[in-house]
Formats: C-alpha cells, sequence, structure tokens
C-alpha cells in the first residue's frame, strides 16, 4: 500500500520555479532570524548606530547632512579608512598592529623627500614608499613566525623606531610640501567624477552585485542546496542600485563624488574578494578561528600570518601616501596623534571581532564613516577636541561589548 505522498505527481518545472523562489525567500529570512538569535549579529549593530548618530547630529545641526559636509566627510575618510582595512585584515587572524600610524608616517616621508627632494618620477616615489610598507610587514611576519614575539611587542617597537625613521628621513627642515599641480595632490583634492560617470559607477556596481548573487545561486542549486530566490536578489539589487544611485545624485549636488573615496571603496571590495574567494582569505578565517585546526587542515599558517602583516602596512603605507597628498605636505606630525587609535577604533567598531575569525573588509568602511561622523558632527557643534576622543572611546567600549556579548551568545548557541 501506498501513501498519498508517494501517489503525489511531481510539480510542474513552473511550480518548482515557483516553489523555489518561495521557499528560497522563506529560507533566507528563517535563516536571517537564526543567526541573529544566535548572537550572529554581521553589521546590524553599527548600521543601526551610524543611523543613530546621522540623526542626532542633523538635529543638532542641519548642516551636518548637507551634500557639501558629506562630501568632505567621504573624502577625510579614505586615508584612515585605508589603514583600517589592513587593521581588519590583521585582527581577522586575531593579531595587532599598532604601528599602522608610524608606518603610514614613514610612506609619507618617503614619498615626499623621493618626489621633492630627490626628483624622482612621482610613480616611482610612491612604489618606493607602498614598498617600504611592504617590508615593514615582511620584517613583523618574520619576528613573529620565526621568534614567536608577540604582535603587540612587534609593532609597539615598531611604532617607535619607524617614528624615529620618519623623523630621520625628513631632517632638520621637518616638513616638506608636495607641488599642488602634481597629478597625486590633484588626485586627493581635486578629481571628482562627472555626475553622469557616478550614475554609471552606481549602475555598474549594482549590476555586478546582482550578478555574483545569480551565479552563487545557480552553484548552490546545483549543488542541491537551499539557495536564494530570483526575487529576493532583485530586490536586493535593486535596493542597492536606488540606495547608490540617491548618493551619488545627493553628492552632485555639491562636488561630486570624490575618486580617492572612490579609490577606497574599489580596495575594500578587492580586499573583500581576497577573504571571501580565495583560498588564501578561507585560510585567513580559518587561522583566525583555530591555528590548530589550521595546521591539521595542512594550511602553512606561517605564510598566513607573514601575508597578513605585509598587507597591512602596505596598506598602512597607502594611506600615509593618501593622508599627505590629501594635505599636500609631508612633516613630523604625518602619522601620529590619533591615526593610530582611530584607524584600530574603526575597524573594530565597523564590525572585526577583537577575539579573530570574524569580519569584513566593510568594517573598515562602515567603522571610518561612524569615527568620521562623530568628529564631524562634534566639529560642526564647536565642541573642543577633548570630548571627540572621550566619544569616540565611549562608541568603541560599546563596540567590543557588544562584539564579546554576541560571541558568548554564538558559544552558548554552539556557533562559535
Amino acid at each position: 500500500m501506498t501513501t498519498g505522498k508517494e501517489l503525489a505527481p511531481p510539480l510542474a518545472p513552473e511550480s518548482q520555479e515557483r516553489h523555489f523562489s518561495a521557499e528560497g525567500m522563506r529560507a533566507a529570512a528563517v535563516s536571517l532570524l537564526a543567526r541573529i538569535r544566535g548572537g550572529d549579529l554581521g553589521s546590524l549593530p553599527v548600521i543601526v548606530g551610524l543611523v543613530v548618530i546621522w540623526a542626532v547630529f542633523q538635529a543638532l545641526n542641519p548642516v551636518f547632512l548637507s551634500s557639501t559636509n558629506l562630501v568632505n566627510l567621504t573624502m577625510q575618510s579614505a586615508a584612515i579608512g585605508t589603514i583600517a582595512l589592513g587593521i581588519v585584515v590583521v585582527l581577522l587572524v586575531g593579531e595587532i598592529d599598532l604601528s599602522v600610524g608610524s608606518v603610514s608616517g614613514l610612506a609619507s616621508a618617503i614619498l615626499a623627500v623621493t618626489f621633492v627632494q630627490l626628483q624622482w618620477n612621482v610613480v616611482l616615489a610612491l612604489v618606493a614608499a607602498i614598498a617600504a610598507g611592504a617590508l615593514v610587514g615582511l620584517l613583523y611576519g618574520f619576528l613573529y613566525t620565526r621568534f614567536g614575539l608577540p604582535s603587540f611587542v612587534i609593532t609597539l617597537a615598531g611604532l617607535l623606531g619607524f617614528l624615529g625613521l620618519q623623523l630621520w628621513i625628513l631632517g632638520d627642515t621637518g616638513s616638506i610640501g608636495l607641488p599642488f599641480d602634481s597629478w597625486i595632490v590633484e588626485f586627493a583634492q581635486q578629481w571628482y567624477l562627472p555626475a553622469w560617470a557616478s550614475y554609471i559607477v552606481a549602475g555598474l556596481t549594482a549590476a555586478a552585485y546582482a550578478w555574483i548573487l545569480l551565479r552563487r545561486a545557480r552553484q548552490r542549486s546545483a549543488a542541491n542546496l537551499v539557495s536564494q530566490s530570483y526575487l529576493g536578489i532583485g530586490i536586493r539589487s535593486g535596493f542597492l542600485m536606488a540606495f547608490l544611485m540617491v548618493a551619488a545624485w545627493y553628492l552632485n549636488l555639491s562636488r561630486g563624488v570624490g575618486v580617492m573615496f572612490l579609490f577606497f571603496l574599489a580596495l575594500v571590495v578587492v580586499v573583500n574578494f581576497a577573504l571571501t574567494r580565495t583560498r588564501w582569505g578561507r585560510a585567513v578565517y580559518a587561522v583566525g578561528g583555530s591555528v590548530d585546526a589550521s595546521r591539521r587542515a595542512g594550511i602553512r599558517v606561517d605564510r598566513i600570518y607573514i601575508s597578513v602583516f605585509m598587507l597591512c602596512s602596505t596598506l598602512a603605507a597607502v594611506g600615509g601616501v593618501l593622508a599627505a597628498a590629501r594635505l599636500a605636505s609631508a612633516n613630523q606630525s604625518s602619522g601620529t596623534g590619533d591615526v593610530n587609535l582611530n584607524a584600530i577604533a574603526a575597524a573594530v567598531i565597523g564590525g572585526a571581532s577583537l577575539f579573530g575569525g570574524r569580519g569584513t573588509a566593510f568594517a573598515a568602511l562602515l567603522g571610518i564613516f561612524v569615527i568620521q561622523s562623530i568628529s564631524s558632527g562634534l566639529t560642526l557643534l564647536n565642541l573642543d577636541s577633548s570630548v571627540i576622543f572621550m566619544i569616540t572611546g565611549i562608541v568603541l567600549v560599546l563596540a567590543v561589548t557588544v562584539d564579546s556579548l554576541s560571541r558568548r551568545k554564538r558559544a552558548a548557541a554552539g556557533r562559535a
């Protein structure tokens, strides 16, 4: 005897597609709720926090969300955001780099001396500055993997040592200006996309995002796994398209989308691709999750550590170059002050876990927006810099608290 289920005819292809779409939407919603309940909050806390910060500052000063101020905010975010991007990668393996500010200052000094005083070609000067950052990371990786020195100690020594090297390279002058008519300074100060180009970039970005989601859904469907429905992909891609178009339109009311900020966004996308779509990226997350398990799985852990330190210092050097170009000078204060703290705070506030193994490249983007929004909003209110430091510190503590609580909740739910 057979049951009713066994006698039921198979669904037609069209019905299967509708069934697949409905199941995909339902499964996505259930999965999202399950992750949130299990402590996997992702970027949700920082996005909510950013919305609250913007709403408060806009209520206190209507200039805050003006197109002019938002253009300034995006351009100010690029240099330190690039440095924070390197910090995110280091945090993913459960380590830290306290010298990114000094490395960025060293890179700016090398750029200024080689380009202005030694009359090198600007491209050659840029290569030298960025290569110096890569060599610093190689040194850190060698000391960490060969002698087992804690990254905290290594990079703290680097903070002091490379600051001294920066001062030595700059010499008695202490400050070297970059020519305003050089393309590197124009890139950081004056280059903005035409309105039509910003809309094209927004459209291409949304189209690329939709293509990636479709490709992933087809791969999962071919493997008989639950995948996102075409309706869900269309909704997400359409929302991204609308957001980017509105953002481009609003920024175009002022000077438009800065090329330097677009360069920073491109770096975030490239690093995110490397972390999520390459064998190296999977190894980074694996090492951050468990070093012993990674070794047993055949991962060359030492090489991962070296590559991570090199990438972090290289991005710090790129950030230093961008900062020098933005200010059209390199001086003894380049990379000092709150550069270190803001870069590390941006990575942590953006969602990169201090415990390793969790976070995305977009943490640098979200985190630096929070940091710069607080700084810009309080500056518009004519508050002292001491208030900015205190509020930034409070936000940092809240971010770490959320990370710690969500980690504890994931462990209780078996998702750690």
